[in-house]
């Protein structure tokens, strides 16, 4: 007889003894990810449903000696359905987010990573209130989570009248948090937020009351993705079982066509020339081996279209440029979207920019700014493609001199970013994001190359007006004593004489010297 013990873990009870793999490995490190996991949900409950974001955060000592403090996060977006808080909170793997389009969060598993870390630490519920729009009623939930069951605990249900019309989500945690060590990694992480969300306030109020606030700039936001097919080249065996199960027993033909992204009927005509399987053949009597041979074929087939990006949602080159701005203050920006691309069916869009100069201090290397589905990604910066694809540049051929006042930002969205670990702070080597972060990355460099050479001739161009100038005295008193003509009157003729042999349009003082954001000239 064995006496090798076996035992089941349900998700909950997995991830509570495995925290770390969600970021939650040490006190800072779990504040910090708290306060990222709600400002998401926060952020996707808003924009993604067209509503401005006003998100409001507070961090409060609860009791200094045990190091217990209290998160708050409230948001205005469209609220969650009083029967859904629950199991939204309280059941790990229930979650909105497993639909095929762009989201900050992919596992859905962030607020329950919360609950569990909160009652692991200080053993208190999570408090959450909401109310959907147009509800007459709030409603407040203090739920954690039964990790032996994966079922959520109710320790309270309250519902008031909502008397003034008051529409989002509310969260209050209480866990063991080290602010000391985690201060300047959050305020680090709501700066680079407010930097790719000027159309956000969001405010954070710290526990020694301190106050970070970044004020919406612009109404503009990015347009709300949309839920999508999954695209035939991703498909497997198993997500194709599953598909045909939730579909009725129809015509293989018409169930490629209803169920895939980009199958028309040209299309769909040529990919079963290659099956071997009859195209009226219903789905539910496909035999194993045909379903395998299908996926197999519907990976490997060629003709399919480019998955569409309807399901995405980039930032846009105007607000990423505003945002910049607004941030980092710099001298010139240069901002690019590019065309979506895929990976293994996965449709994805990269934007870059540089910012140059102004607030931004010289530094022997760029600085980097990492962004995945608009989320910050603030560690593991050296295991990501992106840094990989930056330390690759050679930034001499854009006339770029170390230490330089240069700063890169990169956002990539996708239906399905590929984490490089399940901390979700770096992106892994895919070499189609690869190749066009670093076409994005090259072509605002040569931005930058043209406003620095331009910016190199107008300094010459400068220099030289500053030393011609200098004889405009001299010359000017030495031909009005010959002519007899006004000393006043020749000077200024001299200086327009300089101006038009140097080119410069000089109305008032020095010229100015300007740049390009996007298409607006900025001086």
């Amino acid at each position: 007889m064995s006496d090798v013990a076996f035992e089941s873990l349900t998700p909950a009870e997995w991830f509570r003894r495995n925290k770390e793999i969600a970021g939650f490995s040490s006190p800072s490190r779990a504040m910090y990810q708290t306060v990222r996991e709600l400002i998401e949900n926060a952020l996707d409950a808003t924009e993604n449903h067209g509503i401005l974001p006003s998100i409001k955060a507070s961090i409060r000592y609860v009791d200094k000696d045990k190091d217990l403090y209290s998160i708050y996060v409230e948001d205005n977006g469209i609220g969650i359905p009083e029967e859904e808080i629950p199991n939204v909170f309280g059941q790990i793997f229930y979650s909105s987010k497993y639909k095929i389009k762009q989201h900050r969060g992919i596992f859905g598993l962030g607020a329950k990573m919360v609950v569990l870390y909160a009652q692991s630490t200080s053993g208190m519920p999570v408090r959450v209130t909401s109310s959907m729009k147009g509800s007459q009623y709030i409603y407040t939930y203090e739920i954690s989570i039964d990790t032996v069951k994966n079922k959520p605990v109710i320790h309270s249900h309250v519902r008031v009248e909502n008397k003034y019309g008051w529409h989002g989500t509310a969260v209050k945690v209480v866990l063991e948090g080290n602010w000391q060590y985690a201060k300047s990694r959050i305020e680090e992480y709501f700066t680079r937020t407010a930097m790719i969300t000027p159309y956000a306030e969001i405010i954070l109020i710290e526990p020694n009351n301190e106050v970070l606030r970044f004020n919406r700039i612009t109404t503009i936001m990015p347009k709300p993705p949309v839920e999508g097919l999954p695209h035939p080249s991703s498909i497997d065996l198993e997500s194709l079982k599953q598909l045909i199960s939730r579909n009725s027993d129809i015509p293989l033909i018409d169930f490629l066509k209803e169920n895939f992204d980009g199958i028309g009927d040209e299309t769909v005509r040529e990919f079963m020339k290659t099956v071997g399987i009859r195209a009226s053949k219903h789905v539910k009597r496909l035999s194993e081996s045909e379903l395998r041979l299908l996926a197999e074929k519907m990976r490997q087939f060629n003709g399919w279209r480019r998955p569409r990006a309807d399901w995405l949602s980039p930032i846009g080159e105007k607000i990423l440029a505003n945002g910049i701005l607004h941030v980092l203050k710099p001298e010139a920006v240069f901002v690019t979207t590019r065309k979506p691309s895929s990976y293994s069916g996965h449709p994805f869009i990269v934007e870059a920019a540089i910012a140059w100069g102004g607030s931004i201090m010289p530094v022997d290397k760029p600085i980097l700014y990492r962004y995945a589905n608009k989320v910050p990604l603030l560690q593991d910066e050296g295991s990501d493609v992106i840094r990989h694809v930056i330390d690759e540049v050679d930034w001499s051929q854009y006339k770029v001199k170390f230490p330089a006042p240069l700063a890169v930002v990169v956002h990539v969205c996708s239906t399905k970013i590929p984490y490089a670990s399940a901390g979700k702070e770096a992106i892994a080597d895919v070499p189609e994001i690869e190749k066009e972060v670093r076409l994005a990355v090259r072509e605002v460099a040569r931005k930058l190359k043209v406003y620095l050479a331009r910016k190199e001739k107008e300094q010459e161009l400068l220099t030289k007006y500053a030393i011609l100038r200098l004889y405009t005295d001299e010359v000017s008193s030495a031909l009005s004593f010959v002519s007899g003509v006004d000393e006043n009157v020749i000077k200024g003729k001299l200086e327009e004489l300089i101006k038009r042999k140097l080119g410069l349009d000089i109305r008032a003082g020095p010229p100015a010297i300007t740049s390009e954001v996007g298409n607006v000239a900025v001086a």
